[in-house]
């Protein structure tokens, strides 16, 4: 495929997330918070614009591509996003749109870097059974989190590809899992450890190592890296190392959430 040859890739949004603990996402909560209804969540939208970088590389950015973006606006329930990609010399810049307004920018690339080792980053002790309410202490700097192990079935990859409305074949036809679920570890490492308000993913940067097969079980050694206040919001980034099989490093993501939104960091 040569530059500048990737159509735009248009797809139906669909809120996974109506029935979740985080309340951000049904409709009469978000529009409490100034939004038009729950937000489709960012790992979704995310994963809409994984979209072409598979369509571009294929396997390959499976086993070692790399992607960032930043959450600018909302995506709703039943719109269409509409990902637009412009290669460059160091990969692919990428654009969502939906209902005419930029919502979502990123950049994807394939670059050749090696995973780091997994006894770099301390194991986390196992999440909690009684998760304490997400604060300055519970998301102090350097606080270790773990998740639930994750079993990644052909039936969790066949569902996510239906929400998705995904129309890439390679995940199943090669047994291999969607982005998408290696990317929501970054949102367990949170909500598997504290117990959160109504909270918002705003952004990520992710590398993979190598594909998550189908039969795999997913871990991460996860550590808060930041805490911090911006216009009135609590801000989080978390450093994740997703596991396959508590030993093989799959992804590094920098995983960066508000978790106290300034409406209520102010009441």
């Amino acid at each position: 495929m040569t530059a500048m040859t990737l159509s735009p890739y248009r797809v139906e949004a669909f809120n996974t997330a109506k029935a979740s603990e985080n309340k951000i996402h049904d409709d009469a909560i978000a529009r409490r918070f100034g939004f038009g209804g729950g937000l489709v969540p960012g790992v979704d939208v995310y994963a809409y614009m994984a979209h072409l970088p598979v369509a571009r590389w294929g396997r390959a950015w499976l086993d070692r591509g790399a992607d960032e973006c930043r959450f600018q606006k909302p995506v709703y329930d039943g719109d269409i996003a509409t990902v637009a990609a412009v290669e460059t010399a160091g990969g692919l810049d990428l654009r969502l749109e939906s209902q005419g307004v930029v919502c979502a920018v990123g950049r994807a690339s394939l670059p050749d870097r090696p995973p780091p080792s997994p006894e770099s980053f301390a194991e986390p002790p196992l999440p909690p059974e009684k998760r304490p309410p997400a604060g300055e202490t519970s998301l102090a700097v350097g606080t270790l989190l773990g998740i639930r192990p994750l079993p990644i079935t052909r039936d969790l990859v066949a569902q996510c590809i239906a929400d998705l409305r995904e129309t890439e074949t390679v995940y199943l036809d090669e047994g291999l899992a969607h982005p998408v679920i290696i990317a929501r570890t970054g949102n367990w490492a949170l909500n598997h450890n504290v117990v959160l308000g109504p909270w918002m993913h705003v952004g990520s940067k992710l590398q993979h190592f190598v594909a998550a097969h189908i039969g795999d079980e997913l871990s991460v050694r996860a550590r808060v890296a930041g805490n911090y206040e911006r216009k009135g919001h609590r801000f989080v980034d978390v450093d994740v190392l997703v596991l396959a099989n508590k030993h093989t490093p799959l992804a590094r993501i920098a995983h960066t959430a508000i978790w106290l939104p300034r409406q209520l960091a102010a009441a």
